[in-house]
């Protein structure tokens, strides 16, 4: 793997010491740290394109960590977060949780229970990437369907047989046996089941209309 797909971790925190702590703990376990004093800081940086994951203070001069959270989300960047903070409360860390936080923990906090909620972080983005990428791939060749095959795939996924989807499209069902069999190919549908769970994730609907 190359060093820019490596997996990363940011950390924000205002205290110096802390942040060259962390820094000493998460390079000790073989991962690549981004150090940053503060969230304006985070959104300046040029962030690599890799699995990631963020430990934040919650309270930091200016925003503070929950809300910095919910910019983030309003903001479609979806890293994990890993709350650390001094002065948690139950609200505090029912509020970050909700919002899909990856954990919240309280100083002082184990060194490992740190280190494996690093390690559930880069897995969840490692897992969303992949997905990202796969229903990219899947539009990409979506795009490639012509008109008529666009208009077919939905009726074959919902089950429908040909002479069915040629009745539904005034043509016949000759015609739209070519329709879907090149559809089938352009899309790499071994199966209308396949084809199907293709559907889902591009997000076409199979329900009847």
């Amino acid at each position: 793997m190359s060093e820019s797909l490596q997996p990363v971790v940011f950390v924000i925190d205002d205290d110096a010491s802390v942040r060259l702590s962390l820094d000493s703990l998460i390079r000790s376990v073989g991962l690549q740290v981004q150090l940053f004093s503060s969230a304006a800081e985070f959104l300046r940086s040029k962030r690599p394109e890799a699995p990631s994951c963020l430990i934040l203070d919650v309270r930091m001069p200016g925003m503070s960590g929950l809300e910095f959270q919910r910019q983030l989300a309003e903001a479609d960047i979806a890293v994990p977060i890993i709350f650390v903070t001094a002065h948690g409360d139950i609200p505090m860390s029912v509020r970050a949780m909700k919002a899909r936080a990856v954990e919240f923990l309280t100083k002082p906090f184990r060194d490992q229970d740190l280190l494996d909620a690093i390690q559930v972080g880069l897995e969840r983005d490692r897992a969303r990437r992949e997905r990202h990428a796969e229903v990219a791939m899947l539009q990409a060749r979506l795009a490639t369907l012509t008109p008529r095959e666009k208009e077919v795939l939905p009726l074959v996924v919902r089950g429908l047989a040909n002479k069915q989807i040629a009745a539904e499209l005034g043509t016949t069902e000759a015609t739209i046996k070519v329709h879907r069999s090149q559809l089938m190919r352009k899309l790499q549908a071994d199966s209308v089941a396949h084809l199907v769970r293709i559907a889902e994730k591009l997000g076409i609907s199979i329900r009847a209309a």
